[in-house]
Order: structure tokens, then C-alpha cells, then sequence
């Protein structure tokens, strides 16, 4: 693929849908979905792997018939041995694997892998470290200014991949937030976390909504979409882009995205066109690339480089 055109990742799910659901929302994403990679596997809890389990090789084998490259995604929090038996398990897959931890950096020391969006990287010195351990493929942490961004891929022996579109994740915990606003504790959550299909709503005391989330980790209430930025990204060397799978047509989402990076729509355009994908009450964002308050939208702000 030139990388001029751009490319679209579909990131990891970070809701607990149901596992037939979700199944057939990866096999319409193989036969409908003009996107590149789709990132498989669990970054949340390792408690809920196992319902999806029994149709990961099926997913996978069917998105490659798709034309699709498959990444298996492993956690973004390692919190006891439990979890780290998952990593090195998720590690031990054939194919390509993304690290969203440095444990599995660590575990993956010398094999060509990705790194995810919830491993720091926050410099070009990082970017060059994480490349002689094996990683060829960096999306960075959703909270870096256009500057950082622009110097990392300017300097980066790897590809870079920033966050495009959806609910972006924030913190995460050991505890599970999900089970705690039902009075329960991780280990009885009865996963509750399947409830709430986009993220559980999260409010001020003054009613405003601000954060949602969804097991153990904080996301954005709104959703970030840089669809006025990514020109902009394409001009400093970023040439992926990621899409956040939410519960609402990813399938019309990513030909959105698609058409804006193959010139079809201009910026304007797709943000217009994007709007009525999405839920009433959510918003935009962009504000972290702005180097601004990360829940702002700023319409048609030119990205600034330094």
C-alpha cells in the first residue's frame, strides 16, 4: 500500500459485547469494512477472554479471507500472575502481536511485534528503544500534542499510528469500576460490564457528562475524531490511523474515514457526515493533539507543529 494513501486500524474492542455479537460484527467488518488491520484479543480483562475465545481463530481465519491483517491485542494492565499467564499466553500466538504493556514487551523482546496506545511513548528516544527490542509498528498514547506526534514519526524507524475516532481510553485501575458501581467486587463482578454496550456514562455532581467506563479502565466521554486533523497528521509522517470500535455502524465509520484519506471528502465534510453516526448526547473531541484540555473540540483549528 503506498504510504501516501494512509491505512485504517480497527483498534481493539474495549466493551464486553456478547461473544455471537461481537462474532458477527468482525465477520460484517471482513466482508464490508474498508480497513487494513483489525486488532483481535483482550486489553481489558482477562476474566472475559473466554467467552470470545472459542471464535478468535474464526474471526481471524475469516478477516484474512477479507483481505484484513490481523493483530492480536494483549492487556493494558498486568495486575497479578493471573493476568500475566494471559499475556504470556496471548504472546504465544502465531502471527503478529501488540504489546499494550511492557511485560509483554519484555516477553517479546526480539520478535517483530506492534506497540499499542497504553504503553508511553512519549519521545523519540522511546520510539527508538521500543524499535531495537522489535516493535515495528507504534499508536501512540491518545494524549500527545501534534508536536510530539510530528517529531516522533519524523524521527521513528517504525511506523506511527495515532488514535482517529472513538471513546479513547484515559486510566486504568486493578479495581474494576464497573463492578464497584453495582456494589460488587472484581472477582463477583458477574460481568456487569456487559451492560453497557458504549461505556457506562460517568457524570459531574453538576450533571455534566465527562468520563465514561468500561470494566477497569476511565475513557472519554465523547469521542475523539481528528477527521479535521488528519491532512495534517499525513504532511508530519503519521500514516495510521485508528478507529475505536463503538456501538454504533463502524461499517459506514470506516468508509467515512476512508474516503477522507483517499481525497474523496475534505475535512469539513467527513466531520459533517460523521455526526449523525454517532449518539445525540456524545460529543467531539480533539483537543489533546490542539496541545489543549483534552475533552475540547476545536472545528477547523489548523494543528499547530511546535
Amino acid at each position: 500500500m503506498p504510504p501516501d494513501r494512509g491505512a485504517l486500524t480497527l483498534g481493539t474492542l474495549l466493551h464486553n459485547w456478547p461473544a455471537d455479537e461481537r462474532r458477527d460484527f468482525y465477520f460484517r467488518v471482513a466482508d464490508e469494512a474498508p480497513v487494513d488491520t483489525v486488532c483481535l484479543g483482550e486489553a481489558v480483562c482477562a476474566k472475559r477472554a473466554s467467552f470470545f475465545d472459542p471464535y478468535l481463530d474464526q474471526v481471524a481465519e475469516r478477516l484474512v479471507r477479507g483481505g484484513k491483517e490481523v493483530v492480536f491485542s494483549t492487556l493494558a494492565l498486568v495486575a497479578g500472575e493471573r493476568d500475566m499467564a494471559f499475556v504470556r499466553a496471548a504472546t504465544a500466538r502465531p502471527g503478529t502481536i501488540e504489546a499494550n504493556d511492557l511485560a509483554a514487551v519484555e516477553v517479546l523482546r526480539g520478535r517483530p511485534h506492534h506497540v499499542g496506545p497504553f504503553v508511553n511513548v512519549y519521545s523519540e528516544d522511546t520510539a527508538r528503544l521500543l524499535a531495537g527490542l522489535g516493535a515495528t509498528r507504534i499508536c501512540l498514547p491518545v494524549e500527545l500534542p501534534a508536536a510530539a506526534v510530528a517529531a516522533i514519526a519524523e524521527d521513528s524507524p517504525t511506523e506511527i499510528e495515532v488514535i482517529a475516532f472513538g471513546r479513547v481510553p484515559l486510566a486504568m485501575s486493578a479495581r474494576c469500576f464497573h463492578a464497584r458501581s453495582r456494589g460488587r467486587r472484581k472477582d463477583t463482578c458477574r460481568f456487569v460490564c456487559a451492560e453497557d454496550k458504549d461505556g457506562l456514562n460517568v457524570d459531574t455532581i453538576e450533571g455534566e457528562r465527562f468520563l465514561a467506563i468500561a470494566g477497569c479502565h476511565i475513557l472519554s466521554h465523547a469521542y475523539v475524531n481528528l477527521t479535521g486533523e488528519i491532512a495534517a497528521l499525513k504532511a508530519m509522517g503519521v500514516n495510521r490511523f485508528r478507529l475505536l470500535p463503538q456501538a454504533i455502524d463502524m461499517i459506514a465509520t470506516a468508509r467515512l474515514f476512508r474516503d477522507l484519506l483517499d481525497g474523496r471528502l475534505d475535512g469539513a465534510e467527513a466531520t459533517a457526515r460523521l455526526r449523525p453516526l454517532i449518539p445525540a448526547d456524545v460529543g467531539f473531541a480533539n483537543g489533546f493533539i490542539h496541545g489543549r484540555p483534552g475533552e475540547e473540540y476545536l472545528a477547523g483549528a489548523a494543528v499547530p507543529r511546535a
